[in-house]
């Protein structure tokens, strides 16, 4: 090997011992590696970073994007609702589950459809009474698996797809993947699904170490089109049993109807009162078409520029008469609450402030103790709602506006981030970290969905490039409030975006050095022996090896270089090399690092390191089984 070849492969065996090592972050460790080319003259200085405005680094970031916007506007729960079936045991729920996995893995990012579908399936593991990990593990499998089958799939499609454009072709289309990755996923699924899932160990259910609130008690409004219009309260309460949620109350013309019987027809404008835990809140309320009674767009506060805002918050500090006053133990002062005013102010000027879901909790001291919701008049003097209280031992409330707050109660509001931590701030409440509570809203499923098809429909089409259909789908989501303006970055995660961007430059050093022909070419002459086939089925293992243990991004922009020049050196076509690196960088099935959706299981499934191998060894098995025969048979040599 030439100076420059020696120098790029000792740069990139550093590289991997370092991702292997795990020490530092990937996206650290690819910066380095970057720029430990530009140091040694590998990479031009002026292209250093040309990888960050490649098309496969914009499309990973607008596919993240779009994925949260999915998420948060409801559209997967209505999905998972409609699809997944109820009533049957557990082997044909959890293959339900698997299959819904894989189809949205293969139009939003692996680690997105997981997290969407990781509370459906704690409750299918609990109502079946099984180990958590015996769901999640093949749960986090299948949407592995689903992701191979588009390009948009998985990052891995995008790096495969870019270095058949570098090499003067054109990038692969949005299907190109579907027939091998369809068929390894098909043989994956059903594996998984009937006979695997049993392989996982059976470590029991794993402890929760986040805060655990009581179910919250909850007010929802039958608004036209509802599910549950001119139902009874019997059928009502079959339909609410998937989620765990129960009715305890109804109100009628705002006068709450004492012991209604299970026959009881509901009709529209009846408010329900109902219990639910605070992961099953969304699930309520898409399964009926529920909205929360406190889920209106907030008034502006009515706030004037002069001294009369302050002396109507002083006003609302004091006590109806015949009330016995709290102790607040924190008196809010005068300039607290201008302040405040000030803040509200400011935010009803600019009108942009983003509308989040907030948990809070009543401290002992807090001023709110003995007061409700309506006593502050929250909505028109704070700009945010109480949408619903969860407290020790309540189990029915009159009114939610009316209940007078104690403390230790949590109380899920809605509001501006600002006017919340304002409000939180001035009463004493603690705002507990942040999890996942979503309250969909009406008509933002249907146009996210809209959205997200017309995108797919665009790229697949070939009537726009894929990197330009996935940017204006995010744009759309951003302007249509599908994604809001503050989470439109936060929804990209960054680390990979980063490792992107840095390691298309080094592995197109690999290509410039001839490092990867001199690589491939060991690789054909000692092992494969100049059998193309064999090369084929050397090229995958490998990259399933590397994929194990490192970043399935990174796995991929090391071998493509390789693939490219195997297939070179065997004079034959590269797509069924190129293909077979795409599906190899996807199969991570080993390790609990190898791929992000296997590390976040951990904890909630209650597993550990050595529990990924059997299942996932038959699954490479599977993936080798079937994939090279497919991958010979759709992209002949």
């Amino acid at each position: 090997m030439a100076g420059p070849q020696v120098a790029i492969v000792a740069v990139l065996l550093a590289t991997l011992t370092l991702f292997l090592w795990g020490r530092w972050r990937h996206d650290l460790v690819a910066m380095a590696a970057l720029l430990a080319c530009v140091l040694l003259g590998l990479v031009p200085a002026e292209g250093a970073f040309a990888g960050f405005g490649h098309p496969a680094v914009i499309t990973v970031a607008c596919v993240l994007v779009l994925g949260h916007g999915l998420q948060t506007s409801g559209a997967v729960d209505i999905l998972a609702q409609r699809l997944l079936p109820g009533g049957v045991g557990p082997r044909a729920s959890l293959l339900a589950l698997l299959v819904l996995a894989a189809v949205l893995s293969s139009f939003m990012n692996n680690v997105g459809a997981l997290a969407l579908l990781m509370p459906i399936a704690l409750q299918m593991a609990a109502k079946h009474r099984l180990a958590p990990g015996r769901v999640l593990m093949p749960l986090s499998f299948a949407s592995i698996l689903g992701g191979m089958t588009t390009l948009i799939g998985t990052p891995p499609n995008l790096i495969v797809s870019a270095y058949r454009e570098s090499n003067g072709l054109v990038g692969f289309a949005m299907f190109d993947f579907a027939p091998v990755g369809v068929a390894v996923a098909l043989f994956g699924l059903l594996f998984i699904g009937l006979l695997g899932w049993r392989w996982v160990p059976s470590h029991g259910p794993a402890v929760s170490a986040g805060f655990e609130s009581e179910a919250y008690l909850s007010e929802v409004i039958i608004e036209e089109g509802s599910k549950a219009a001119n139902k009874t309260l019997h059928e009502v309460e079959q339909m609410l049993d998937e989620a765990d949620a129960q009715i305890v109350g109804l109100v009628r013309r705002d006068v709450r109807v004492v012991a209604p019987g299970p026959w009881r027809r509901l009709h529209e404008g009846d408010i329900l009162i109902v219990q639910v835990e605070p992961a099953s809140l969304a699930k309520v309320l898409s399964s009926l078409g529920l909205h929360l009674v406190g889920d209106v767009p907030a008034p502006p506060p009515e706030i004037a520029a002069t001294a009369e805002a302050v002396e109507t918050v002083e006003s609302a500090e004091a006590e109806p008469a015949g009330r016995q006053p709290p102790d607040d133990g924190q008196p809010a002062a005068e300039a607290g609450q201008a302040a405040a005013v000030e803040s509200s102010r400011e935010t009803a000027r600019s009108g942009a402030e983003e509308v989040v879901i907030q948990e809070l909790v009543v401290t002992p001291g807090s001023s709110l103790i003995r007061r409700s919701a309506t006593d502050l008049e929250l909505r028109s003097r704070y700009g945010i709602n109480l949408l619903a209280i969860s407290r020790q031992g309540l189990r029915m409330i009159h009114r939610l506006r009316a209940t007078p707050l104690r403390a230790g109660d949590v109380l899920l509001m809605q509001g501006g981030s600002e006017a919340l931590a304002g409000f939180a701030g001035l009463f004493g409440c603690l705002p507990l970290a942040a999890r996942d509570i979503r309250v969909p809203r009406q008509g933002q499923a249907l146009l996210a969905g809209l959205v997200m098809a017309l995108s797919v429909a665009a790229a697949a089409s070939g009537l726009l490039p894929v990197v330009v259909a996935f940017a204006g789908g995010a744009l759309a989501f951003a302007v249509l409030g599908i994604v809001p303006l503050r989470s439109l970055y936060t929804a990209i995660d960054w680390p990979v975006i980063v490792l992107l961007g840095a390691m298309l430059p080094v592995a197109d050093a690999m290509l410039s050095t001839g490092a990867a022909g001199s690589i491939a070419r060991l690789l054909l002459e000692y092992l494969a022996r100049g059998d193309a086939v064999l090369a084929l089925v050397l090229l995958l293992v490998v990259t399933m090896t590397l994929s194990d243990l490192m970043n399935n991004a990174a796995t991929a922009a090391v071998m493509c270089p390789i693939a490219l020049s195997s297939a070179a050196q065997l004079a034959v076509d590269a797509d069924a090399f190129l293909m077979a690196i795409a599906v190899g960088s996807s199969c991570a099935f080993l390790t609990p690092i190898g791929h992000q959706n296997n590390t976040l299981i951990l904890g909630p499934g209650g597993l550990r390191f050595g529990d990924f191998w059997r299942l996932g060894l038959a699954v490479e098995v599977i993936v080798v089984a079937v994939g090279v025969p497919m991958l010979l048979w759709v992209w002949p040599l």
